[in-house]
């Protein structure tokens, strides 16, 4: 966690262009596709994350937590949690 205010709002706005190091810009390129369409990810989403220095252990905890947290919002957002 950040307290990074200005970090926080670069992420929002737009993660592709905020401010992060190279490996975090591969996994968060990799969580966005698992989360706009996990069947696109492949074996060279995986090599990226090998690549930029994530071994298979790392894979496994930022695919089950971005997948964790995808789950979560949907039945959020079913329910109608937080919503009037």
């Amino acid at each position: 966690m950040t307290l990074d205010v200005k970090l926080v709002e670069a992420l929002e706005k737009d993660y592709t262009t905020a401010p992060i190091t190279p490996q975090e810009r591969v996994m968060l390129d990799y969580v966005v596709k698992l989360t706009r369409d996990a069947t696109k990810c492949s074996k060279r989403d995986i090599e990226r994350l090998r690549a930029a220095g994530f071994d298979d252990r790392g894979i496994l905890q930022i695919t089950m937590i971005a997948a964790w947290f995808n789950s979560i919002n949907r039945v959020a957002d079913a329910l109608g949690v937080g919503r009037e």
